[in-house]
């Protein structure tokens, strides 16, 4: 019995948490067809473009890029289309209300759970002004040199 070692997968929108403040974080399900997911767990996604948004009551996320999978020939998949994020009722009742205040759904990591499945971390945000922007890379520049002098 041979033992298979997955790799982790976990591709991550690392300006999000630059350009936004984060309020609540949630996990989601993706609907995914055919090579779609074995596209992913090659790890060939990309989720820095990627916006989600409500549709009559649904949770959609736009902009995933998703490359075609290399072994398929004609079956293959469309790279970029609407894919449907699969919440519980509650969840989405929350978070469409939180939307309707001026809030806004941001993508931070796709990866694959113990399961095999794809999951998305959403997050809440909102927008941070210029000011916020600069006070971030200060804070980052103050533990860069606070390493360097561990160190």
């Amino acid at each position: 019995m041979a033992t298979t070692e997955q790799k982790e997968i976990h591709i991550k929108n690392r300006k999000a948490s630059f350009e936004y403040s984060l309020l609540d974080r949630y996990t989601a399900g993706m609907q995914l067809k055919g090579t779609e997911i074995k596209s992913v767990r090659e790890g060939k996604a990309n989720i820095s473009d990627a916006f989600c948004f409500f549709d009559n009551g649904e949770l959609w996320v736009k902009g995933l890029h998703i490359s075609p999978f290399s072994k398929a020939a004609f079956f293959n998949h469309e790279e970029v289309r609407n894919r449907k994020l699969l919440l519980h009722k509650k969840e989405l009742k929350k978070i469409n209300n939180s939307v309707t205040e001026g809030v806004t759904i941001v993508p931070l990591e796709l990866f694959i759970n113990k399961k095999g499945w794809a999951k998305l971390e959403i997050a809440l945000a909102k927008g941070k002004k210029q000011f916020d922007k600069r006070e971030t890379i200060k804070k980052r520049e103050l533990q860069r040199k606070l390493g360097r002098k561990v160190k």
